[in-house]
């Protein structure tokens, strides 16, 4: 691998209109692009891995965690450096789980992986499987690059098309060139909470989760959020780690939006009335005709 060659894809398995309001809470430039019937691919614009002096798989192992916690599709994060090549795969709140090859294309990853990897994403435990077995051997033939791009072709069987050029090992600069000029291309910029809560509250309520994230369930799913990034937080500011700090904050945030989505859809009007009980109301007697209505009583 080139020693200039530094960057990474975020390969989402949504279409582009539900990736972009969870991209925005990352808070970074990004490019969407469509990769294949119901798979997106987010290419960062800026390099956080080299002002931040963070590695690049912590960068956007971060990234992933972070996307994948508060959506219900998993997010796939290949990246690449002078030294190493791999992937993180991020689903829900299950544990990451990843594999690494070094520059010379030693495979330093665990087998278990690629099997725990084939059943997030869905695939053929018989069938699929034993195509990502020669990336677990030796071969003294396959750099770091081409085991990457081997494992991309791969990803092929669970619907992912890479646009041309789009590919693991290319350097960032080259990768933001190719994908502005993508069909469908568009530019995922932080444009402020206000915005980026209305948008992503749009698209939760027309989504499957829409109805779910109501009453208990969404309290329930939001105080799930918070119990994992308010932990989460705590141990990345102890490591100094700026991307899992990140993904717990973002733990955090999704977690308060999760908590009020009923009431920011209710309206304040809604809401007043709903935390008032209606008081009940006396049943009214029959009405008295005047013709049966007594007599006033007289004074002798």
């Amino acid at each position: 691998m080139n020693a200039t060659s530094v960057g990474a894809l975020l390969l989402c398995r949504a279409e582009p209109a539900v990736v972009r309001p969870a991209a925005h809470l990352l808070r970074e430039r990004l490019l969407l692009v469509p990769a294949g019937p119901g798979w997106s691919v987010l290419v960062p614009e800026g390099k956080p891995w080299r002002d931040d002096g963070e590695p690049v798989d912590r960068v956007v192992a971060g990234w992933a965690t972070a996307l994948a916690v508060g959506v219900n599709w998993p997010v796939l994060a290949l990246w690449w450096d002078a030294d190493r090549a791999g992937y993180t795969l991020a689903a829900g709140f299950r544990r990451t789980v990843g594999y690494i090859w070094l520059a010379d294309g030693t495979p330093v990853g665990e087998d278990e992986a690629m099997r725990t990897f084939t059943a997030r994403l869905g695939l053929d435990p018989v069938l699929d499987l034993p195509a990502l077995e020669p990336l677990t051997r030796e071969d003294p033939e396959a750099d770091s690059r081409d085991r990457l791009l081997a494992f991309a072709a791969y990803l092929s069987r669970a619907g992912v098309v890479l646009p041309v050029g789009l590919g693991p090992g290319e350097p960032a600069d080259r990768l933001r060139e190719v994908a502005r000029v993508q069909p469908g291309a568009e530019q995922v910029e932080w444009a402020g909470w206000r915005d980026t809560v209305r948008a992503e509250l749009d698209v939760v309520e027309d989504g499957p989760l829409g109805p779910w994230l109501r009453g208990p369930r969404a309290r329930l799913a939001g105080a799930g959020q918070l119990a994992a990034g308010v932990p989460l937080t705590l141990w990345a500011a102890r490591r100094h780690s700026a991307g899992w700090a990140f993904a717990g904050a973002l733990l955090i945030a999704q977690g308060m939006l999760t908590l009020a989505y009923d009431r920011l859809r209710a309206g304040p009007c809604e809401v007043f009335t709903r935390s008032r009980r209606p008081r009940p109301r006396r049943p009214a007697g029959p009405a008295m005709s005047p013709a049966v209505r007594p007599a006033p009583r007289s004074r002798d």
